[in-house]
């Protein structure tokens, strides 16, 4: 399966006084807002550390409900939070944080399933920073 999927960011003015937009093809991003005061301060809006962070925890949650699913087990509840850290210009670290309610598995069979789907996830493999992962299972 090939498929290609689009974005677009637009932007105004310099770096830190400059306004920007990002847009997606689905449109869950409309032309929302981005700037230097929503990546480095508190401003209202994205930035790119954010969206890589949904990225990751999306991708990676639903490549975990495959394998579990694989393995025999159906999640009830997954919930991932990933943590990513901007740092000297570059994206040094992301750390997932995993807390799921998977009737039937035990803590191990969970950990090895959570940290398999870590390293098959397709945004992922695309990253360079370190990622690391903490699995807690819910009752």
């Amino acid at each position: 399966m090939k498929f290609t999927r689009n974005a677009n960011a637009n932007w105004k003015g310099g770096g830190k006084e400059g306004k920007g937009t990002l847009s997606t093809e689905s449109s869950v991003l409309d032309k929302t807002p981005y700037s230097f005061n929503t990546r480095f301060e508190d401003g209202v809006g994205t930035n790119p550390e954010e969206l890589i962070g949904a990225a990751l925890s999306g991708c990676y949650t639903m490549q975990l409900s495959f394998l579990l699913g694989e393995a025999g087990f159906t999640p009830t509840n997954l919930d991932t939070e990933a943590k990513v850290t901007f740092e000297d210009g570059s994206v040094t670290t992301i750390h997932l944080e995993l807390k799921g309610k998977v009737p039937g598995i035990d803590d191990k069979k969970f950990k090895e399933v959570a940290q398999k789907a870590k390293e098959v996830c397709p945004i992922s493999k695309l990253l360079k920073a370190s990622i690391t992962l903490t699995a807690t299972i819910v009752t």
